[in-house]
């Protein structure tokens, strides 16, 4: 395995300490707008408990928590939490323990079968691979052997690179024996030991059954009238069971406040452990095209911006970012009203978490998407 290098960098650290959004840049009339626009949503639809930060220059200007929760309480980030596995991924790169044009099967053989010796970093980044719902279900997650037989047993739906489809249930796994392989940590170790212990963090993969009543909050249903309605399997509910979540799949079991989401974001940037390189690199456009599938599984008729696992605005905004903001805004939407981004130009980053849930696991009626699209220009425009 090579050897892991550790940036050097010291300084930047999360602090909690809630600034005056004027002495920030921040406008704290349309910040209470925002703010506003969160607390109706809990009524409307209606939402058990949310957070929503906002922060600039490295610093917080909003801190918030609505019903039943509190500022420490945690939330499964499910999709929100993709920027963070991706962060990891880039830091790989910039250390050159990886490059985009790298056969995965070169680095994990048990990988280059069926035709998939030629699937590349970049295109497991991008989402292009050609098998976007390999299954790696519970228990056989828990076992590193299991998962490479599941690697081994993997076909391609389509050739790696004909196409933009969400990699749900193989990409993030992917990333993480990456990880494992390059640096001899799994990506849950690294998550705590590179990132969150040195920036203050409080985001954690795989957190234990017995530490998540009192840390992490409950996945509720928004509209469940009766006990006996079924749920997708698959979707957002998959990780509800305190089992699955504590087997830590990496795409979607993150847990975190919505300040470390927001800060998340504060430290790629001024934290000094990613190069301004590889950061430039990793959020422009690389790939911009309706993704193929269910809507239910991301697929649409609206295109996405693709950069390195992370969503981009673009000229024409296509992934719940913000239609006001920068065309270099990045970063994830999550199941089902859950939202993160950075605007570089503004220097601002936003995150809003929510543990309520349609049973569908999610809400593309016109309340819920209008929630979202305006969450985010709200925000967004914050700062002129």
């Amino acid at each position: 395995m090579g050897g892991l290098v550790v940036s050097t960098a010291t300084g930047w650290v999360a602090s909690q300490e809630v600034v005056e959004p004027a002495d920030a840049g921040v406008d704290p009339v349309r910040l209470e707008a925002l703010v506003r626009h969160v607390r109706d949503a809990m009524a409307t639809f209606p939402l058990p408990s949310a957070q929503l930060a906002v922060a600039r220059g490295g610093q917080l200007v909003l801190n918030a928590a609505f019903g039943d929760t509190d500022l420490t309480r945690r939330y499964v980030l499910q999709s929100a939490g993709r920027t963070v596995v991706a962060s990891i991924a880039w830091q790989l790169l910039d250390q050159g323990l990886i490059s985009l044009d790298d056969t995965i099967a070169s680095i994990i053989p048990e990988f280059g079968t069926n035709g998939k010796d030629v699937v590349t970093v970049e295109q497991v980044l991008t989402h292009t691979a050609g098998l976007p719902f390999a299954p790696l279900g519970y228990p056989k997650m828990l076992s590193h052997d299991e998962r490479m037989a599941a690697f081994g047993r993997w076909r391609l739906t389509y050739p790696p690179g004909a196409r933009l489809e969400f990699h749900l249930t193989s990409a993030a796994w992917i990333i993480a024996e990456l990880v494992w392989r390059r640096t001899g940590v799994t990506i849950a170790e690294y998550l705590r030991t590179r990132l969150c212990e040195p920036l203050g963090l409080s985001l954690e993969l795989g957190v234990p059954v017995e530490r998540q009543a009192d840390s992490v909050a409950p996945m509720i249903a928004t509209d469940r009238t009766s006990d006996d309605q079924e749920v997708d399997p698959w979707g957002p509910w998959y990780v509800s069971r305190p089992e699955i979540l504590a087997a830590g799949e990496p795409s979607h079991s993150l847990v975190g406040t919505a300040a470390d989401v927001a800060l998340h974001y504060q430290a790629v940037v001024h934290s000094g452990r990613w190069s301004p390189e590889i950061v430039a690199e990793a959020t422009r456009v690389r790939r911009s095209e309706a993704p193929h599938g269910d809507q239910l599984y991301g697929g649409g008729d609206i295109p996405t911006h693709m950069g390195l696992f992370t969503t981009i605005s673009g000229r024409y905004n296509g992934s719940w970012l913000p239609t006001v903001g920068s065309p270099a805004t990045w970063g994830h939407g999550g199941a089902a009203y859950q939202l993160g981004f950075y605007d570089p130009e503004a220097d601002l980053s936003v995150a809003c978490l929510t543990n309520g849930y349609p049973l569908s696991g999610y809400d593309y009626t016109r309340r819920g998407v209008s929630y979202l699209v305006n969450l985010a220009n709200l925000a967004a425009a914050t700062v002129s």
